[in-house]
């Protein structure tokens, strides 16, 4: 079905391919990206705009030596398909198959695993660096980077590097005018300006043309060629923000020409220092729906259960927690003037288009620049406003200084509230949850807190907005338990009890309360076992936990998060303050490494944290011996 993709188990001979050779291959890649989205979840549109794009990279370049990073890391099953992973291809995003992202443990060709947006410049740079000073000058270091991560401060921070440094390094802005959503910001104005001033675009096709009748490899026509469009560019558009950075701009080029890509990928591996070749790109490219909805096909639902071809899970009617927070949002606003809502080009992953459109002029989609939007809901807060500051767990952790500095430090009454707590299913490690609790509780005057079911969501986000110092609240990408009873009022540092027991304690921050109550349940004709929802990690409720640990009933910690730092560390902490014994203290949490790629459910059984696994450690508790319950 793919007679030329079958056959590499390499990306080298796509050096010595046609311009046929390498279109067909492009429809190929094309052709397995649809098969592959017809069954299950994946980054789609995003792969279909860089089909070309990669097929010219890795025809110019030997990237078993020379240095390739692509950012954000989504865009990578091109270059996956062309090097040696086709065979393995069906496997992507599933349990013990291939990585949606780069992974050096799967290919040479794999530099970074990189699932966040914006350091591939960084990294690229400290990669010519390194081979610069071990004498191995000769390789090549690029970077391909969309003008959607391209705003984030840490690009600007190493271009100006690298302008410095003035070392041999290619930078390729990939402009589809997206990320996720449509970007933001005035940088996207000005890649706007540069693709359409409309006498630089024809004097740009008229190079195109003459590039095109002239050899590769360096010849000297093409480069006086370029060096001419150069100045009449800079003519034309007065002091260019890359140049006058020290870095060489060239383009803006037609991303889907193959031919083209190759003239200027050749053309710069003669030139000198840091070049940065903007190359313009369709999202979707190739698939007429996702080129019209490039939005909704960045990672759309299978194909065919759009066309009614799967029935829905028994629990798809249970409605997630990302919608339950935005429904809680939309509300409080409603409510009150004063609070706003802020996000870093996740209006699409947390479900937050409805309240961009209600509330415009109260919404900040700053882009790809997750410390930014933390230090300007700071000083939104400073102004007597009640920012929310609306971003995946994984992704707040970037504005980490200014969680410390700007909110904390200033005790201001921001609240955060981060989606993708805990696993993150399919998009692996660099997307997982896992480590907020930790980053979080270490800050004085941060209140930390997480939802144990769908009716306390509202309620503890209002507790948040009344609350006058910093909070969090973490949620995970899962549907809401859906527990029948009255939301018991939510007060600073107490927990509810779920159910009362006598034999020992389940206590559980966040969602997995489901899985608590399940285990007590499944117990009861064998241990009295209570179910507490701790609801704060900080400040922790001590009555709670001197109660969990009288007598000799013994303690199962749970929680979707870091074994190391998280909830259990805190009611540790707690047990030794209060000077109880904590040797009837079991935590369930996640392990201390980092968790692949994979389906939530499957995942929380591979780390026993389901209502069976609650039962197997409830269950070697026999009252008598502690030493038969601890480790």
């Amino acid at each position: 079905m793919h007679p030329m993709l079958s056959q590499l188990d390499s990306a080298e001979p796509l050096r010595h391919y046609s311009l046929s050779q390498l279109q067909q291959l492009a429809d190929e890649i094309r052709d397995v990206l649809c098969n592959l989205v017809a069954t299950r979840t994946a980054h789609f549109a995003s792969n279909l705009g860089v089909v070309e794009l990669c097929l010219a990279l890795h025809a110019t370049f030997d990237f078993r030596s020379d240095r390739l990073i692509w950012d954000t890391g989504h865009q990578i099953y091109p270059h996956k398909l062309i090097t040696g992973r086709y065979p393995q291809f069906s496997t992507i995003r599933t349990q013990g198959g291939l990585m949606g992202y780069p992974n050096p443990e799967e290919s040479v060709y794999d530099l970074f695993m990189t699932g966040h947006a914006g350091c591939s410049v960084s990294t690229a740079l400290g990669l010519r660096s390194g081979d610069d000073l071990l004498g191995q000058s000769s390789r090549k270091s690029v970077a391909v980077i969309g003008d959607g991560a391209f705003p984030s401060g840490i690009v600007f921070e190493a271009l100006n590097n690298a302008g410095y440094l003035k070392k041999d390094l290619l930078v390729i802005l990939n402009d589809n005018k997206m990320s996720i959503c449509p970007r933001v910001g005035a940088v996207a104005g000005y890649l706007d300006r540069l693709r359409g001033n409309p006498l630089y675009t024809g004097f740009k096709h008229e190079v195109a043309k003459a590039l095109n009748h002239v050899p590769l490899f360096g010849d000297p026509v093409e480069r006086l060629l370029a060096q001419m469009k150069e100045g009449v560019k800079a003519g034309l558009l007065g002091g260019m923000l890359f140049e006058d950075l020290g870095v060489r701009y060239l383009g803006p080029i037609d991303g889907h020409d193959i031919g083209l890509l190759k003239k200027y990928l050749s053309l710069v591996q003669s030139m000198d220092g840091p070049i940065l070749l903007h190359v313009v790109t369709e999202k979707g490219h190739g698939y007429k729906p996702a080129a019209e909805d490039p939005v909704f096909f960045h990672t759309p639902p299978a194909l065919s259960e759009l066309q009614g071809e799967r029935r829905s899970s028994p629990s798809s009617s249970a409605k997630p927690y990302t919608v339950l927070v935005r429904d809680a949002i939309t509300r409080a606003m409603d409510a009150d003037q004063r609070v706003t809502v802020l996000t870093a080009a996740m209006c699409q992953g947390t479900k937050m288009e409805p309240v961009r459109e209600r509330f415009p002029e109260r919404f900040f989609d700053v882009g790809i620049c997750e410390s930014h939007a933390v230090a300007f809901a700071a000083g939104q807060c400073k102004a007597g406003l009640r920012p929310i500051v609306n971003i995946y767990s994984t992704f707040m952790q970037r504005s980490f200084d200014q969680i410390f500095q700007e909110v904390a430090l200033q005790d201001l009454p921001v609240v955060f509230t981060m989606d993708r707590a805990g696993l993150a299913g399919p998009d692996g490690p660099t997307h997982h949850g896992c480590f907020d609790i930790p980053y979080m509780r270490a800050f004085p005057n941060i209140v930390v807190m997480a939802p144990g079911y769908a009716g306390e969501v509202e309620p503890m986000l209002q507790f948040a907005l009344r609350h006058d110092h910093p909070s969090a609240m973490r949620y995970p990408k899962a549907a809401a338990f859906d527990l029948q009873r009255v939301s018991a009022p939510v007060e600073l540092g107490k927990s509810e009890t779920i159910r009362e027991g006598c034999d020992g304690t389940i206590v559980v921050f966040g969602a997995l309360l489901e899985e608590a109550v399940a285990a007590a349940e499944t117990l009861e004709d064998r241990r009295s076992v209570a179910v507490v929802n701790a609801r704060f990690a900080k400040p922790l409720d001590l009555e709670m936990v001197a109660a969990a640990l009288a007598d000799d009933r013994f303690v199962v910690v749970l929680e979707e998060a870091s074994h190391i730092g998280g909830f259990g560390s805190a009611f540790l902490e707690a047990a030794n303050e209060l000077g109880l014994d904590t040797r009837r203290v079991k935590r369930l949490a996640l392990p201390d490494q980092f968790v692949p790629h994979g389906d939530r459910s499957d995942l929380l059984e591979q780390f026993q944290l389901t209502s069976e696994a609650i039962v197997r450690v409830c269950e070697q508790y026999n009252g008598v011996k502690v030493s038969s319950f601890t480790r």
